[in-house]
């Protein structure tokens, strides 16, 4: 017999914003919020999520730029449904529209789910950390996808990232620090003017997460940034990690 699905109601951006999702499994937490504040989107723009999930970046996107629409892409029926009540409830249903659908899938299904090529300013995504087969299979179905891409891993999400953008349009991405050399060559040949940025847990660790950002179409050379630093010695947050994740500040990737 199946157990019933819990959840949590979590609050983002000093409660600006309240995501309820399953308690077991992958929740979004601050790399959601991070890159939300990474989008360079500006009121009247478009922007595409690609693996929305339960719809917390999206949301923080939201809340933080006023007057952007964004449709966010999700695989699985339940967290699709969860993202729009979350909409809902947030009171910004109007500018967010989820699209239940693989990206894998071709253009003709995709467009029947409401996605267009070459539609969005910007496209955005945290794809699953774990690559196909390299990690243990889960019970849960939903809890497998969010955790471990499907079998044509970073290659599939930016082949996709890039049919959605626009000419010139930002594609940003976060994930694990170890997944750059993925990302990277997945980026190349669709997106240039690449900006990387390491967050680091401490000062003088390595860092846990890259965010990726470039250019559809840009031929201009890569640049990696100065790192952000989330914690401080004690462990409480840094003055720069608090403005991201509390006071929804944007972090800008362009040089």
């Amino acid at each position: 017999m199946t157990s019933p699905v819990t959840f949590t109601c979590d609050a983002f951006l000093d409660g600006r914003v309240m995501v309820r999702q399953p308690k077991p499994g992958f929740r979004s937490g601050l790399d959601a919020v991070f890159l939300a504040a990474a989008c360079p989107a500006q009121a009247g723009e478009r922007v595409l999520e690609a693996g929305c999930g339960a719809g917390a970046a999206s949301l923080c996107l939201l809340a933080r730029v006023p007057g952007v629409s964004v449709t966010g892409v999700e695989i699985d029926a339940g967290l699709a449904a969860l993202a729009r009540e979350n909409a809902t409830e947030n009171d910004l249903a109007a500018q967010f529209t989820i699209a239940n659908a693989d990206l894998t899938a071709s253009w003709t299904e995709l467009e029947a789910a409401g996605l267009f090529r070459e539609a969005y300013d910007h496209v955005i995504a945290n794809p699953p950390f774990f690559e196909h087969g390299r990690t243990r299979p889960s019970k849960d179905a939903r809890n497998g996808r969010a955790r471990a891409m499907a079998e044509g891993g970073f290659e599939d999400w930016a082949r996709f990232l890039a049919a959605a953008a626009r000419p010139s349009a930002s594609a940003t991405v976060i994930h694990t620090a170890d997944a750059l050399p993925q990302i990277l060559a997945a980026f190349d040949r669709r997106f240039g003017a690449l900006s990387i940025l390491p967050l680091h847990p401490k000062a003088g660790a390595p860092a846990i997460r890259v965010i990726v950002s470039g250019i559809k179409g840009s031929r201009a050379p890569a640049s990696i940034l100065p790192g952000v630093v989330l914690h401080e010695a004690d462990g409480a947050p840094t003055a720069a990690a608090t403005a991201i994740l509390r006071h929804g500040q944007s972090l800008s990737l362009r040089v």
